[in-house]
């Protein structure tokens, strides 16, 4: 009866053992021993073998508690494990999640309005959320990797700095145009790459905002290069500006004018976006093309054989991510005043893949509590900057670990039969439906 004990245990300690091994390999050069060039240009050397041991030991405990948390509740038996009591439970909490969110994120400005650091954050947690969204429509819904969706947000943040700066136009009127430009370009990408699948694809993607990117840096007299846009315009409220003038907003309530105001105004703004995005996408969801989206990503050949154009599917999931990343990288130009190729390199592509990908891909809540954990996460781990990103390199493991599908992995189809129906006999080969 000790047998197979005794043999979980010496499997769990032989697979923490090995991981000690790994992660001591990979430590020791990285960890263990720390280079620096002298003062007369010589290469200097010191170990640091207390922290590379401690590393080890981490890795070496923390594999045997993954392992014990993993035959406890394993990966198929979790909801064998939860009582129907607590079921039903999470499920009425799951209902009233999005609303109460919602409702807390009206009232943001109103219980931090004297905290210009939260406001700031929240805004820029929404921008995340946008683009989440706006790519969960290309990665989610019709299954394409997208590596480059960062070039869009390029697209729209220079569309936007260029119309407003050249000819005076007002961010109400730059804002659809720049979210077009964006899409146009989305159809470009997707014409070459109608005939790729899986890593082709995402390679052609990352190689596209690259090229975006050095576009952007070398051609100097359209886009200033690498010193940017600057003296980007700010938004109005109905053609009324939000600043000190007697023009102002301010003025014309007869208040006092705070700097506040302005970044109320812009956290609504940003507020609307998503909540457009979000409700754009969920009603495009329900149409044929959305349908068409869903059926791409479960199977392209079996799409292909339903009588599904794949060419129009494709083209119209990378036109409408696009459109709704220039959206956000037109507010994230007005919010900023001004813009550089720096802020658009592949580190935010890989960002927003990320949380599209820990949320759920499909889901849209998902995507909202990945975004405030991921941005937020990271505010909240400034302090330890020289370990933050180990730690969010492990929390994504444990997520792929127990939620491979994301925080909320949702792929359930939007229509599909709620009762067994019969098919004609002369359609199967028993001679029975």
């Amino acid at each position: 009866m000790m047998a197979k004990p005794r043999a979980g245990i010496l499997s769990i300690l032989k697979t923490a053992v090995i991981n000690a091994a790994v992660a001591l390999v990979l430590f020791s050069l990285m960890v263990g021993i720390r280079t620096e060039a002298g003062s007369s240009g010589q290469l200097t050397y010191w170990t640091r073998l207390g922290e590379l041991a401690s590393l080890v030991g981490v890795v070496f405990g923390g594999s045997i508690v993954i392992e014990l948390l993993r035959q406890w509740i394993g990966p198929s038996g979790a909801e064998r494990l939860v009582p129907p009591a607590v079921q039903s439970g999470m499920s009425f909490v799951g209902r009233f999640l999005a609303p109460a969110l919602l409702i807390f994120t009206l009232l943001v400005p109103v219980i931090f309005y004297d905290q210009r650091y939260i406001l700031d954050l929240a805004i820029l947690v929404l921008t995340y959320v946008m683009l989440g969204w706006g790519l969960n429509v290309v990665v989610g819904l019709a299954g394409l990797l997208d590596l480059g969706y960062v070039a869009f947000y390029a697209v729209g943040a220079y569309s936007y700095a260029l119309l407003a700066t050249n000819f005076g136009w007002s961010f109400w009127i730059c804002l659809p145009l720049a979210g077009i430009l964006a899409a146009l370009w989305g159809v470009m990408l997707g014409f070459p790459v109608l005939r790729l699948r899986g890593d082709y694809l995402a390679i052609v993607t990352l190689a596209f905002g690259e090229i975006i990117r050095l576009v952007i840096i070398n051609w100097q007299s359209l886009t200033g290069g690498p010193n940017g846009v600057s003296s980007i315009p700010r938004p109005t409220l109905f053609g009324i500006p939000l600043d000190s003038s007697d023009d102002g907003l301010a003025a014309k309530l007869g208040i006092e004018y705070s700097p506040t105001h302005r970044i109320v105004f812009l956290f609504y703004v940003i507020l609307a976006l998503a909540l457009l995005t979000n409700w754009v996408t969920i009603r495009l969801r329900r149409l044929p093309i959305g349908r068409a989206w869903e059926a791409l990503r479960e199977d392209e050949v079996a799409c292909r054989a339903l009588g599904i154009n794949t060419t129009t599917t494709k083209l119209t999931a990378f036109a409408t991510g696009a459109m709704f990343g220039g959206f956000a990288g037109a507010f994230f130009a007005t919010r900023q005043g001004f813009i550089s190729p720096e802020s658009f390199t592949f580190q935010e592509s890989a960002l927003v893949l990320a949380i599209v990908v820990l949320g759920g891909m499909g889901s849209q809540l998902g995507v909202a509590l990945a975004a405030l954990a991921m941005i937020g996460g990271f505010e909240l781990f400034r302090g330890l900057e020289t370990y933050r990103m180990l730690v969010f390199g492990m929390a994504m493991v444990l997520i792929m670990i127990w939620r491979p599908r994301g925080l909320i992995g949702h792929r359930s189809p939007t229509v599909y039969l709620t009762k067994a129906q019969a098919i004609s006999s002369d359609l199967v080969k028993e001679g029975h439906g």
